[in-house]
Parts: C-alpha cells; structure tokens; sequence
C-alpha cells in the first residue's frame, strides 16, 4: 500500500520501531497483570453482575449480550476462584490483543514504524487503562473492532471468502459482546460511498453478513424469548426514543461534559490532535486516512447527538478510538513527533499510576476521602448484611438495591445462603429482579437489606423485626445507613 503524505515515517528505523512497539505493548500488559493481584479495589457492581451471569450461562442478559459473562466464567473455572483478580484478569489480555491488532493495522497502512506508534498510543490510552483495571463490555469488543477493521482492509485488496467470513465472525463476536460493534456498519456504510477505495467485493459484502447473523443469531432468538428484554434495556439508557416530544430537551451542559471526557479516554494531546488530523484527512489524506475517519468521526458524532437530546457516559464512542488512533498516532509521529512523544508521555504516566492508585485503593485520601471510595466498602458491606442473617438464622437475604445484591451475589457464593430480589409484578428494574425473584412457598423468615430506614412493604400481618442499621464511614456507601430487616416468609407473597 503507498504511503500518504503526511503519514509516512522513514523506513530505516521501520524494523527496530516494530520490535519496541511490540515488546512495549506486552511489557505494559506484564506491569498491569502483575498489580493487579495487589488491588484493594472491590468488585465495581457492574463486574459483579458480570460474573453473576457467567453461573448462569445463557445466549443473552438483562442489559448486555453475554460474552462477558462467558469470558468471566471460562478463565474462573479454569482458575478454580472467583477471586476479583481472575474475574479481572481478562482485562488487559483482551486490551493487549487489541494493541497488537491496531499495531498490525497502523504497519498495514504505513509501515512498521507507524503500526508501533499506533499499537503503543492504543495500549497508553486512559480509556483503555481503566480497561485494564476495571472489567467491562467495551473491554471485549474493542479486539473484535480492531480485527473487522483489519479484516475490511484486506479485503479492499482483492476478494477473500475466508477474510470475509473472518471479518463477519468477528463482527459477530463483537455484537456478543456489546451492541455497540454496530457503530462498523454505520462507519463501513459511509466510507462504501464516499471513499470508492475502501470499497469491497459483493460476494465478501454478503458472506461477511452471513458469518455476523449466524454468530449473532442466538442473542437474537433470546431476545425474541425474554420480550426483547435487552434490547428494550438499550433504548431506555438511549432515553429520548422513549420520551415524548414535549419531554424532549437540548442538554448543552451534558454535551460538554462528554466531548471533556473524550480527552480523557483518548488522552488531551491525542483527542485534541485527533481533531486536527480529521480535517487534514479529509483534506489531503489518500483514500485510507478518509477510510479511517469515516470509520471513527461518525460514532464521536451520533453519540454527541445523543448527549445532546438526552445523556452520554464518555465510554460510548469508544470504538471509535481504534481506528481514530491508526489515523492520529502515525501522523503526530511523522509531522511532529515531539507533540507525538508528549502525549505519550502523559498517557504512559496515567496508565502507569492507575494500577499503583487500584492497589492503594483503601488508603489513598485527600481531603479525608478515598479517592477510589466508589470500589471500596462495597464487600465489606456484603459481609456485614450476610452475617446479619447467620446471626439471625435466616437463610435467605433479599433487597430490591442493584448494587446491594449484585455484591451479595458475589460474596454469598457457598455460604448456603440465598440472595433474592423484591418480585416486581411489572417493569423489572434490573438482572436480579429478572432472574432472582424471591419465590412463593418460603417457609423461614428472610432477612431484607436496603438504604431505606422504613421497614420493606410487605402484607398486612407480616411479622418485621429492624436486627440493626450501620452506616460505614468510608467508601461506596459512606454516609448512607444500611438497615436490615428479619420478615417473614410471605411478605412478598404473590
């Protein structure tokens, strides 16, 4: 592939540039493995809910496909513990795959100097270093992102039915593992009309769609089972296709606040350059530089629209910084390679510390605060619920709080104790109210856990009884009181 003007990098350091790249990459990786096993972090609720739904394996959850759940399940059973390091552990072995496949990317396109720049500007993201820490859906599809971005590449090439297939098996994979690998179609679908070199042959076009259903299928089939219960879950966190018109309104404030995050999950100097390289692409860049911008410009925008009508968390574009970072990272090199090491810098320091901050997460305050207080106290929590009810000889523990049993899930395994959540007759406001309802035909009193000092709503002549309150001191839940309570067994009879 020729080089573009602005991208290229001298082809005499290529070789030695490649090596580094790649050691460096698996080097990072090395480093946030190995502190990891020394994190005082808690279980986040949301990864809690992740490893609650790997022991409950199915083709789809409440609010997320379900590879994640798969993945947590696959390396805790190989490891023999649900310890938060092995449920994490696939955090930055997922995110150094993704490195490796943007390095080979950026090298495709330009070389094995600009495939280092791209593969070790992806592994220092603070996005991706947060990945690395703490456990998500994004962590799992950014690898998928990156081998359909190669994958498409090849095939504008020439014609390739096994790339093909491989380019739809990983769309696929990606869709398993959050709906947001759909922003490709959206990305490839503009680049198809106004970038004729990024455009592929038909019949791949086809068998690549092909290789995505039959991959993605079995979520399908489930969500067509469960009242389409995921996806329903996706529009209300969208929020505004829901609302009516006169609910409707223009969010500036929350605009704003997700184009600042944008320079944090990409880092200041690299999102702010990102910027810069889109219109000199578009500009001047030869047909892969376009390519790449469709293929990331047009998440960062439909996404600030939805900052704009409604709410946006800054992780939303995510996969837009695969093939944003292949755009940026060789260019900055080549045309300015001292803003190139700066931004590096600053990004290598971030995700040098964050791991260090994880590992001191119970001691590190300013101001008398833990600076990490949302992943600190949740379990300790857990433990004091769960022995409220040991004291109390109760075998089942119920609360109608997310993060309360998403913890207590976590903490309760093979204990004998039950966690069950307050049945809802309509709306079900989450995974545990879904699966885990507290079932008719008990015959033990329950213990009922939540943040709210009244006594739970249950029938008319059902015995109460307050066995204690605690309000810690510190962490996730400083300041709120916890209450629990021993109700008998038909409080929630339905």
């Amino acid at each position: 592939m020729p080089a573009i003007s602005g991208w290229s990098t001298p082809k005499s350091a290529a070789p030695e540039a490649l090596r580094a790249g790649i050691i460096a990459i698996l080097a990072l990786t090395l480093y946030r493995v190995v502190l990891l096993a020394f994190t005082t972090a808690d279980l986040f609720v949301d990864e809690a809910q992740y490893w609650a739904w790997g022991q409950q394996l199915e083709f789809g959850y409440y609010s997320k496909p379900p590879l994640i759940g798969w993945v947590i399940r696959a390396v805790t059973g190989l490891a023999g513990s649900d310890a938060p390091f092995w449920i994490r552990l696939p955090g930055p072995l997922f995110h150094c795959a993704a490195a490796l496949v943007v390095l080979a990317l950026g090298r495709r396109l330009w070389g094995d100097a600009a495939g280092a720049a791209s593969g070790i500007a992806y592994a220092t993201m603070p996005g991706v270093a947060v990945g690395t820490l703490l456990f998500s859906t994004d962590t799992i599809l950014l690898p998928f992102f990156a081998l359909a971005l190669l994958a498409w590449l090849r095939l504008t090439r020439g014609p390739s039915a096994a790339t093909a297939l491989g380019l739809g098996v990983a769309l696929g994979l990606g869709m398993m593992a959050k709906y947001a690998a759909i922003y490709f179609a959206l990305g490839a679908g503009l680049a198809v009309i106004f970038v004729p070199g990024a455009r592929i042959a038909w019949r791949d076009a086809a068998l690549a769609v092909l290789a995505f259903l039959l991959v993605f299928s079995p979520n399908i089939v489930w969500n067509l089972q469960n009242g389409l219960t995921t996806l329903s879950h996706t529009a209300d966190n969208v929020d505004w296709i829901n609302a009516p018109s006169d609910r409707l309104s223009l969010n500036f404030a929350g605009l704003g606040e997700f184009l600042g995050g944008q320079f944090g999950v990409m880092g200041p100097v690299f999102f702010a350059a990102y910027l810069v390289v889109l219109v000199a692409a578009l500009r001047r860049g030869d047909w892969p530089a376009r390519w790449l911008v469709w293929m990331s410009a047009p998440i960062i925008v439909l996404v600030c629209v939805q900052a704009l009508l409604s709410r946006a968390y800054a992780n939303w574009a995510a996969p837009a910084y695969v093939a944003g970072i292949v755009l940026t990272a060789p260019w900055l090199l080549a045309r300015a390679p001292r803003i190139w090491r700066a931004g590096l810098g600053i990004n290598l320091v971030l995700s040098l510390a964050l791991p260090l901050a994880a590992v001191w997460a119970t001691s590190w305050t300013v101001n008398d605060r833990l600076v990490l207080a949302r992943y600190v106290g949740r379990a300790e929590a857990s433990r004091t619920i769960l022995d409220a009810a040991r004291q109390a000889g109760a075998e089942d523990v119920v609360s109608v709080s997310r993060d309360l049993l998403a913890g207590l899930f976590h903490e309760a395994k093979g204990s004998g104790i039950a966690i069950w959540s307050v049945p809802f007759a309509d709306h079900l406001p989450h995974y545990y109210a879904q699966r885990f309802p507290y079932p008719a035909g008990r015959e033990a009193p329950a213990v009922y856990a939540d943040f709210e000092p009244v006594p739970p709503q249950c029938r008319p002549g059902t015995p109460v009884t307050e066995l204690g309150r605690w309000t810690p001191e510190r962490g996730a839940y400083r300041g709120r009181t916890i209450v629990a309570w021993l109700v008998g067994p038909d409080c929630w009879a339905r």
